[in-house]
């Protein structure tokens, strides 16, 4: 026999069965009696064993108990058999039959609400994620429709600037552009063929000062019907500096100057 089982106290034994309530009356008083008598050890597992017992009440069905404390819960249930093991058989033999059911019936209750609260959870889910979409949804649909009402207001104010962009090939269409100073330009064309691979149409501003570089704009490419769209909502010049409206062909993405000779190209104020 070790040291450590020579010298330990037999009362921490029944520390977790008087957490639990199930020591018989004079076991409970010989305990009482030691821990009045100021053992440390077992008011610290006492503590620790009336936390235990507390958080029982707490626990989830899908819970699982760590080792330490699956090993105490055995270590206190084996000792209660000991003891009391015969009256327990006894007793479940009288059990009724009534009683029996109810206890299936209490467990089966619990299951349906507990897969109640599963489907609950699961339709919560869906409903959020389907408001989620929603508001999406009502979100580019109202920056559609400030852009339609932009665009509208750009074509039909007096104040804007009409643009013909000519093309500089033959058999390609003519573009339309609408310059706004305080809502910006727009730019329009149909029956269009797109760039081949994976490349795009470029817009610049051609600056008025010699020697400028022209100012990269956004890019588009024709939809699958040809029509050619493009909404810039803050151009990077005003009209004043600008000479002239130039579109290019260039690869995806765009390019910080042109690499290819203008297609389009229209003069600001016809000048």
């Amino acid at each position: 026999m070790s040291n450590e089982e020579t010298i330990r106290d037999p009362f921490l034994d029944l520390i977790e069965a008087y957490a639990l309530g199930s020591l018989d009356p004079e076991e409970r008083s010989n305990l009482e009696a030691h821990l009045a008598a100021g053992c440390m050890d077992c008011a610290k597992a006492l503590g620790e064993a009336r936390w235990l017992v507390s958080q029982l009440a707490y626990l989830a069905p899908e819970a699982q108990p760590s080792d330490m404390l699956r090993g105490r819960l055995l270590k206190t249930v084996r000792a209660e058999a000991k003891t009391s093991g015969a009256r327990a058989r006894a007793s479940a033999k009288t059990i009724p039959l009534w009683m029996w059911a109810g206890v299936a019936a209490v467990v089966l209750f619990a299951l349906y609400n507990f897969r109640e609260a599963q489907s609950t959870r699961k339709a919560i889910r869906q409903t959020q994620a389907a408001l989620d979409e929603q508001v999406e949804l009502q979100k580019k649909s109202a920056k559609e429709l400030a852009m339609a009402r932009r665009e509208a207001l750009i074509l039909v104010d007096p104040r804007s600037v009409k643009i013909l962009m000519p093309p500089g090939k033959t058999g390609l269409p003519e573009l339309h552009a609408t310059w706004h100073a305080g809502l910006g330009i727009v730019i329009s064309g149909e029956k269009l063929e797109p760039p081949s691979g994976r490349r795009t149409l470029q817009l610049w501003l051609i600056p008025k000062a010699a020697g400028a570089k022209p100012i990269p704009s956004l890019t588009v490419r024709p939809d699958s019907d040809g029509k050619f769209h493009l909404l810039v909502e803050n151009p990077p010049d005003s009209q004043l500096d600008t000479k002239a409206l130039a579109i290019t062909e260039e690869p995806e993405g765009g390019s910080p100057q042109p690499t290819t000779t203008p297609i389009w190209v229209g003069a600001v104020g016809g000048k």
